[in-house]
């Protein structure tokens, strides 16, 4: 029965991303003085390491979201800007990334939380979070608004600069079990 609600649970939630995406294509790599922005707003549902991996890269979507725990041995990095098809108050496309360790219903509601273990996570995405499940290893912070939504971190959280460190938030009971410092 339940394997039965997860997969509804499942088939639901990408239901609902897919009837949220939109089709935009990339948008081309402009001079090295201009930000080059990814307009991919769908998410990936992944369930193995190899498309995780996909998933967090440059290339990959601006939500990763897992279907199961998920370990690796060596160093992750969350790489790349893209916009999450939203926009911000002043009418500008808002730049997201979100690893999702956790499955809802229709309803938005946790039904699964899941387990993302490395060595070593290094965020250069900015405005990212990690929500809803626990990431097991230390994450080193390269770019600002770095959260955790609910969510655990069972290690350390090092910022490269102070600055970087001010725009972090632990929200909706997001936790550290380690230090949170500039390193």
């Amino acid at each position: 029965m339940k394997l039965k609600a997860l997969i509804l649970s499942l088939t639901l939630s990408a239901a609902l991303l897919a009837g949220c995406s939109s089709n935009k294509a990339p948008v081309p790599e402009t001079p090295a003085a201009e930000a080059s922005v990814d307009a991919v707003t769908t998410a990936s549902l992944v369930d193995n390491e190899t498309d995780f991996e996909k998933g967090i890269s440059k290339d990959g979507t601006w939500i990763i979201s897992t279907l199961n725990d998920l370990t690796f041995d060596k160093e992750l990095v969350l790489d790349g800007e893209f916009k999450n098809g939203k926009k911000n108050d002043d009418g500008t496309d808002a730049i997201q990334r979100k690893i999702a360790l956790y499955a809802q219903d229709a309803d938005h509601k946790v039904t699964a939380r899941y387990t993302l273990t490395a060595p070593k996570l290094t965020v250069t995405s900015p405005n990212a979070r990690i929500q809803g499940g626990t990431f097991v290893g230390d994450v080193y912070v390269e770019a600002e608004n770095f959260s955790i939504v609910d969510a655990t971190v069972e290690g350390n959280v090092y910022f490269a600069s102070e600055d970087l460190k001010a725009t972090f938030k632990l929200e909706n009971e997001g936790k550290v079990t380690g230090a949170t410092e500039v390193q």
